[in-house]
């Protein structure tokens, strides 16, 4: 692993590329999937798809046989990480545009700031994490408000509710993956908790799919399946061996960039003055509030008191590369 001062390599910033289009694509393939696919379908396809790609590493690592022995705790990072935001954002795309979706879902910071005042953090009551919180949530309001972006509906309320559910659901899922899955390996968490929704949604899907889908709706289900969720945590791996702990994240300032580019360029979705205005707000107000401003943060005590989800975050990043390590050292 790189340390954490050293200058960021050039496979760091490719891997910081591939990451900010991976997941910044994943509103594109969800929009275009959800044309002819119900979005049960969408959801049960992704997961069940990834989870049989990422089966044989986990069984070769060993890491599915020490996940089994957490299986309560890994539904709920299930239920939280994967089954509740990949229905509710397939569903808030039959309505939403794809680039507005990723912009919303960036407000994941917002959300862990207010969990960890929630928790007796007391560092989130700084005046610049505070600011931050507020001046995200004041660029969320411009941009739903913005004229000629979306016509606001009972139905449209609904999605935007739904996306703003997800980023809260987002916020969650750090707090028990520290807490109550921290020792247990990150691929053997997410190829058990991607199979288990898989499994779980299919018969929803079965039953909620009316229509045969299109081509294109099928190549992006499978993509999104195989790119955007399975590749994408093994690129995600080499990314925090690479650049460390830390700095690894930093790409999803860049993932909202990237959706909102993709949906004005192929469906032509929107860029209205309001969009304009509001997206460095809201970037700008997670940045600060999940921050404070700073790049560097001291490593958490996750042992004592309440930790904020950046730090969680940070922590659940660590252990996913000391995972890794672990894993080739035990092949050997």
């Amino acid at each position: 692993m790189t340390p954490r001062n050293s200058p960021i390599t050039r496979r760091g910033w490719v891997l910081f590329a591939v990451m900010s289009l991976v997941w910044g694509i994943t509103y594109l393939f969800i929009k275009e999937a959800v044309a002819t696919f119900s979005p049960a379908a969408v959801a049960s396809g992704r997961t069940l798809l990834a989870g049989i790609i990422l089966l044989p590493f986990a069984i070769r690592s060993g890491a599915l046989r020490q996940a089994w022995r957490y299986w309560p705790w890994i539904l709920a990072f299930g239920a939280v990480e994967m089954a509740g935001p990949f229905l509710l954002l397939s569903h808030a795309e039959t309505t939403m545009p794809s680039g507005l979706t990723g912009l919303l879902v960036a407000t994941v910071p917002l959300f862990a700031v207010i969990i960890a005042l929630f928790r007796g953090d007391r560092t989130a009551l700084t005046p610049i994490r505070l600011g931050g919180l507020l001046l995200g949530f004041i660029g969320v309001a411009v941009v739903v408000a913005s004229p000629g972006l979306i016509e606001l509906t009972a139905g449209s309320s609904i999605a935007i509710g739904e996306i703003m559910l997800t980023a809260l659901l987002y916020a969650i899922a750090p707090f028990i993956i520290a807490h109550k899955l921290a020792d247990v390996p990150s691929i053997g968490t997410i190829t058990l908790a991607l199979l288990t929704v898989g499994i779980l949604y299919l018969p929803l899907g079965i039953a909620t799919q009316h229509q045969v889908p299109t081509t294109r709706s099928i190549v992006s289900l499978v993509l999104l399946a195989i790119v955007c969720t399975a590749l994408a945590f093994l690129a995600f791996f080499a990314l925090i061996r690479e650049v460390g702990p830390v700095r690894a994240p930093l790409f999803t300032y860049v993932n909202p960039v990237v959706a909102v580019a993709l949906g004005a360029v192929i469906l032509s979705e929107p860029i209205t003055p309001g969009l304009i205005l509001g997206f460095p707000l809201v970037l700008a107000g997670c940045w600060f509030a999940a921050t404070g401003g700073k790049l560097r943060r001291t490593e958490p005590d996750l042992t004592t008191g309440p930790v904020t989800t950046v730090e969680t975050a940070e922590a659940l990043l660590a252990d996913t590369a000391t995972d890794t390590d672990t894993t080739t050292t035990d092949k050997h």
